[in-house]
Formats: structure tokens, sequence, C-alpha cells
């Protein structure tokens, strides 16, 4: 009995400090997540705005940058990125892979700069700190869920594709019901991906990995973050930004 005493007590602290050493790894690592992830949303907004000026400034540039075929160039530039991160990471170095996000982050304000054109500078404003007030709250809750939100994953893709279509049928249909019914519908998608990928995220983490294997982690999480932080904020500023 004696033994099996001295057993406990020995082994619940050893315990204790195990569970303790995991969440200090999980908190290390969602912060990782998180950093990378506005420092991306930075990068981008500085490209945005840089562009825009210099577009304001410079007609030659304006010409080119959103009325010449280098414009189709710059919009579908993101998407080949992010292809190809998602791609390649497990074989890429982590600074490597750290180095295209923020290329990706750079030429994403590059496709987003045109935003400067349509909206106004105070509505932009508003919508980003909402977009944020939001993000905030959801990944929050993502995070702090006891709720198992795997279900909604298949869900809110097939919502995804089924967004796309109608965006596609849209261009030609030009209307505008129907893209307020998208700008709606594309908010409520990404703020339930907002607090799905946060979980998804947060379960991807093991303590056993190696330095390498947590850092392409946490660059494809801050990449999903960000995506969905991105869309969200489009998708808002469609449903309620103040046009030029």
């Amino acid at each position: 009995m004696a033994d099996l005493r001295n057993y406990q007590t020995r082994s619940a602290p050893a315990g204790m400090q195990a569970g303790a050493a995991i969440d200090q790894g999980l908190r290390s690592y969602m912060l990782r997540v998180y950093n990378l992830m506005a420092l991306g949303l930075a990068i981008t907004g500085v490209a945005a705005y840089a562009t825009f000026a210099l577009a304001q400034s410079n007609p030659a540039f304006a010409q080119l940058m959103y009325a010449s075929p280098l414009r189709w160039v710059v919009m579908l530039a993101p998407l080949a990125l992010v292809f190809f991160l998602s791609f390649r990471i497990q074989n890429m170095s982590v600074s490597a892979a750290q180095t295209t996000f923020w290329i990706y982050s750079a030429v994403m304000g590059l496709s987003l700069s045109s935003i400067f054109l349509v909206f106004t500078g105070q509505s932009i404003v508003q919508t980003f700190f909402i977009t944020a007030a939001s993000f905030g709250a959801l990944s929050l809750y993502g995070y702090t869920t006891k709720r198992d939100l795997s279900g909604m994953g298949s869900f809110l893709f097939m919502g995804l594709i089924g967004l796309i279509i109608a965006m596609v049928v849209n261009i030609f249909l030009a209307s505008s019901a129907l893209q307020f019914a998208i700008s709606a519908i594309g908010v409520l998608i990404f703020a339930g991906l907002t607090a799905y990928d946060t979980q998804e995220i947060k379960t991807m983490y093991y303590e056993g990995d190696s330095s390498d294997a947590a850092g392409r982690k946490a660059i494809m999480g801050a990449l999903r973050l960000y995506l969905d932080f991105i869309n969200m904020f489009m998708f808002l500023l469609q449903f309620m930004g103040n046009r030029e």
C-alpha cells in the first residue's frame, strides 16, 4: 500500500506537468498561427494601399494595373500561389514556405487595391474593424468550444461550391438581388469556416512534432485563417460598403 501511494503521489504531478507542457505548447503554436496571419494581413493592407496610391499619382501605372491584360494576371496570381503553397509545402523548408506566404500576401494586396477605386476609404476601414471583431469572436469560439465542429466541414464546403457557381452565373446576369444574396451567404459561410478552421488547426497540433513539421502546420493554419478573414471582409464590404 505504501508503494502504491508513493507511486500515485509521484505520477500525479508528472501527469499534471505533461498536461501543462501540452497546453503551453498548444498556446505557443496557436499564437504563432495568429501572428503569421496578422503579419500576412498587414502586408496585404500595405501593398493594397501603396498600389492604389501609386496608381493615383501615375496614370500610366493605373492604366497598366486596372485596364490592361495585366490585371487578369494580378487577379489570378494569388489563386496560383495558394495552390502552389498547399501542394508543395511538405517539400519546402519552413523559411521557404513562410517567404511564399509573404509573397502571396503582397500579391493579394495588389489584387485587392482596386477596392479603393470602388468603395470609400471610411467604409473600407469600418468594414475591416467589423470583420476583425467578428473574426476574433468566431475564432475564439472555435478554439474554446467543446462541441465537435467537424460535421460542419462538408456542409460549408458544399455551400462554398454553390457560392462560387452563383458568383460565376452572376457575372453574366449582373443581378443586384443575386449579388446581395451572394454577399449575405458568403459572410455566413466564412463565419462558419472561421470557427471550423480554428478548431481544425487546434486539432492539428501534436506535441511530438519536429520544429519543421510544427512550422509548416502553423503556416498552413495561418493561410486558412487569412483566407477566411479576407473573404469575410470582401463579402461584408460588398454587403455594407459605401461606393465612390
